[in-house]
């Protein structure tokens, strides 16, 4: 983080989301503490020796950022629009895309967060790799700006349980795709085929690797799930470039649950702040690379949690009317591949 979008992060948490100065402390020195302890996912303890305060006042002023942060979610994970007027550049300047995926307006997903709790309450949160996760589903934008995420959730939920129940919980805020526009999310093959939510053919190659291995896509059914996936990797780039700047999300300290689960949302909360004030370095790297993957630091690497954490349910029915719309697109897409 730059200075610049150092001091400009700081000034709108004091002066808009009630950051506050103490006695002993002053407001950029607090800010300053939280950006250490979640970039580098340091321990109290070297937080004591890095700035010189003890372990009970380092703990309660990353609580004050905290609080500040969770104030500021409501305003900067949210889409730009909610109506989506508009086609974003990045479907709109790419001909394999435009116009047959104009209406597409991001892409939804989940990850899988290592989470540390107490043995007796390890076991709901516990999936099929044997350790305890918490579900976290996120909504991105073309700009790989996060415009919704819900938290917390057991690692061992099917992926379309979770967002059902995203959708249910957060009913008043959840950002739907408007209704009878034609605009839908592109999702991965754990959810169901949808009204707003486009999933790939199940059966069919569909990740990049498997590109890049094999031959090209023949069958228009391959076509549109090699460009599916090219639109919707802009989600796993966005989870890998927030776990590559705050790396307290490879494992989160033992922390009260709540804890944990609003420390997600504030390192979304700072992603989108740096993305919206012109971005930095990382952003400028994924930006230049469309297939860069980001390096898990080797003292992490033991605690990286497998796509394989939960297991994905298929069994929700599909929308007939999603269905026909994919058969659709995939002979238009084959056609124009052509």
């Amino acid at each position: 983080m730059s200075t610049e979008i150092f001091m400009d992060l700081h000034d709108l948490l004091v002066q808009r989301y009630g950051l506050e100065s103490s006695m002993h402390m002053d407001t950029k020195e607090m800010l300053a503490i939280f950006l250490y302890t979640v970039s580098g996912n340091e321990s109290n303890r070297r937080g004591q020796n890095r700035f010189k305060h003890s372990g009970e006042t380092i703990s309660r002023k990353i609580d004050e950022v905290l609080n500040a942060l969770m104030a500021m979610a409501c305003d900067f994970i949210r889409p730009k629009n909610p109506n989506f007027p508009s086609t974003h550049k990045r479907i709109r300047d790419d001909r394999r895309t435009y116009p047959h995926f104009k209406d597409c307006i991001g892409a939804l997903d989940g990850t899988h967060i290592r989470d540390s709790l107490s043995p007796e309450d390890q076991v709901r949160y516990i999936g099929k790799t044997g350790i305890p996760t918490q579900n976290v589903l996120a909504v991105c934008d073309f700009d790989m700006r996060f415009t919704y995420v819900s938290t917390g959730q057991p690692g061992s939920m099917h992926d379309t349980s979770v967002l059902y129940n995203a959708i249910k919980v957060d009913e008043t805020f959840f950002p739907h795709p408007p209704q009878g526009l034609g605009k839908y999310y592109v999702v991965d093959a754990g959810y169901p085929n949808r009204p707003g939510y486009l999933s790939p053919y199940k059966g069919e190659r569909y990740h990049m690797p498997e590109w890049h291995r094999g031959t090209k896509p023949k069958t228009p059914m391959e076509r549109f799930n090699r460009i599916h996936s090219s639109i919707r990797n802009v989600i796993e780039r966005s989870f890998g470039l927030l776990k590559m700047k705050w790396q307290i999300l490879y494992k989160v300290p033992s922390y009260p649950m709540y804890k944990q689960k609003i420390i997600v949302v504030a390192t979304m909360v700072l992603h989108n702040f740096i993305r919206e004030h012109g971005g930095d370095e990382d952003f400028a790297r994924f930006d230049r690379d469309p297939n860069f993957i980001p390096t898990i630091p080797e003292r992490y690497n033991k605690y990286v949690v497998p796509s394989s954490a939960s297991d994905a349910s298929t069994s929700a029915p599909n929308a007939p009317t999603m269905d026909l719309f994919r058969d659709e697109l995939a002979i238009v897409v084959s056609l124009a591949w052509k």
